[in-house]
């Protein structure tokens, strides 16, 4: 499977994004990059990554995104792959405003699934395969702690930051 891809440098490190078609199926800091590609080899097998520059414009969008254009990520095209139940929760992740934080057990709530159901929640969110795009860094403790984002937890806390500005919160 080719598949095409592109580097950005963010004010966070470097991230890699990839696109299956005209769709965002990957995207990761250069710093986790091994658990989105043995992700994608999973989901493809054996994949070819070909260099494409601004791969359907998602690079420019992605740029403006970090210069503060927080909604220039919104009508992206994405194709996360994923359980049925891991798509119903990142459409939902999709759908949390920027700089509009929820906690688990709302985003449960979100899906139609009970507060019992706030782990598989946050095992869906935590399997996320586009990172920024499909937002799940905006998923908190009920208590408003940011507990663990697959890449970090101050890059957590620069995105929520990023988007309460840019929200003007």
């Amino acid at each position: 499977m080719r598949l095409s891809f592109d580097e950005v440098e963010t004010p966070l490190g470097d991230v890699r994004l990839v696109m299956h078609g005209d769709a965002l199926c990957a995207l990761a800091f250069q710093d986790g990059w091994h658990r989105a590609e043995a992700a994608l080899r999973r989901r493809f097998g054996a994949v070819e990554l070909v260099r494409e520059r601004n791969p359907a414009g998602v690079t420019g969008q992605l740029c403006a995104y970090f210069e503060g254009e927080v909604a220039a990520l919104d009508g992206l095209r994405v194709d996360a792959g994923g359980t049925p139940f891991q798509q119903e929760v990142w459409r939902a992740l999709r759908a949390i405003p920027p700089g509009n934080p929820v906690s688990y057990a709302a985003l449960a709530e979100r899906v139609g699934r009970t507060k019992a159901s706030s782990r598989a929640v946050g095992s869906a969110n935590g399997a996320n395969p586009i990172a920024v795009v499909v937002p799940c860094h905006r998923v908190v403790r009920s208590d408003a702690d940011l507990c663990g984002y697959a890449f970090g937890v101050e890059r957590k806390r620069w995105l929520l930051a990023h988007e309460a500005r840019a929200a003007g919160r």
